[in-house]
């Protein structure tokens, strides 16, 4: 089998081989839609990877922004980091069991932040627990540490952002939801209000990403299923979604393929819908 470990994306086999190693610190970023009916936290003290840690991705958020649940602010990531013992010099493999893969909301929000010593598991919980790896219950124990100063975020979009560049077009806009709710007129299953897109926005759904059996495709595979949803790989990009957690995963997969560039519009369309005043594009391209 695979053991393969890059410096973003990590195997199963590598993961179980390095269970050990000083200083690898495994986090469970599992989030989950309301509509799912889950309780992460109550999940991960069922059942985790040996070792891993709680990372509670659902709380860290910045409650004084107007993005609805924005990315956390530098002090809030570190204060986090702090709270389950991560030093700034660790290796963090970070993994989830969500609909919506929301380990790669995690990486965004550490890299945004200037930690790049950050992986995704290859498959994440799923392939961990279907291959009869390592699994334990429980609360884990840990030490904590002092909160290190981290840098602002940065490669985040904001609303005006996106506004300006509707006028000047730098940037290519990519849409990581479905296309009933990017190209669809009626309402939002997710998030409510208007389905839509922000004018001009191409569309790739994140879940052609991964291969059926729920690992990221080769960056080969990657670059092409951008290219087919009219991605030029040349120019800059923004991603979007519905509240900026799927367009992390397509961030990530831009990252597989060599672009650590591209940006992250975090309110994406729950933002931009709400807004009367914005301009907004439904039915075919």
């Amino acid at each position: 089998m695979d053991t393969h470990a890059s410096d973003s994306l990590v195997s199963t086999d590598w993961l179980d081989q390095n269970l050990a190693s000083p200083g690898l610190v495994i986090l469970d970023a599992s989030r989950h839609l309301p509509a799912a009916g889950r309780d992460p936290a109550a999940e991960f003290r069922d059942a985790h990877i040996r070792g891993a840690r709680f990372l509670d991705l659902a709380s860290l958020t910045d409650p004084a922004s107007d993005v609805p649940a924005a990315l956390p602010n530098a002090a809030q990531l570190a204060q986090r980091m702090a709270q389950l013992g991560v030093k700034a010099d660790d290796r963090i493999v970070l993994y989830d069991d969500s609909a919506v893969k929301t380990s790669a909301r995690a990486w965004f929000a550490f890299r945004a932040h200037g930690i790049s010593k950050v992986s995704i598991l290859d498959g994440g919980f799923s392939a961990w627990r279907s291959e009869g790896r390592a699994l334990e219950g429980g609360t884990p124990l840990f030490e904590a540490s002092s909160p290190a100063p981290l840098p602002s975020a940065s490669r985040i979009a904001s609303k005006v952002d996106m506004l300006i560049n509707l006028q000047d077009g730098t940037h290519q806009v990519i849409d990581a939801r479905g296309a009933d709710r990017v190209f669809g007129s009626g309402i939002d299953p997710v998030h409510g209000g208007q389905n839509g897109r922000i004018p001009g926005a191409l569309n790739l759904h994140f879940g052609q990403v991964f291969s059926s059996d729920g690992r990221f495709k080769s960056p080969e595979e990657l670059r092409a299923a951008f290219e087919q949803a009219g991605l030029n790989h040349q120019a800059p990009v923004i991603s979007t979604c519905g509240s900026g957690v799927t367009a992390s995963v397509l961030l990530f997969a831009l990252h597989l393929c060599g672009n650590d560039d591209a940006m992250l519009y975090d309110g994406s369309w729950q933002e931009w819908e709400a807004d009367p005043s914005t301009p907004k594009q439904q039915g075919p391209a």
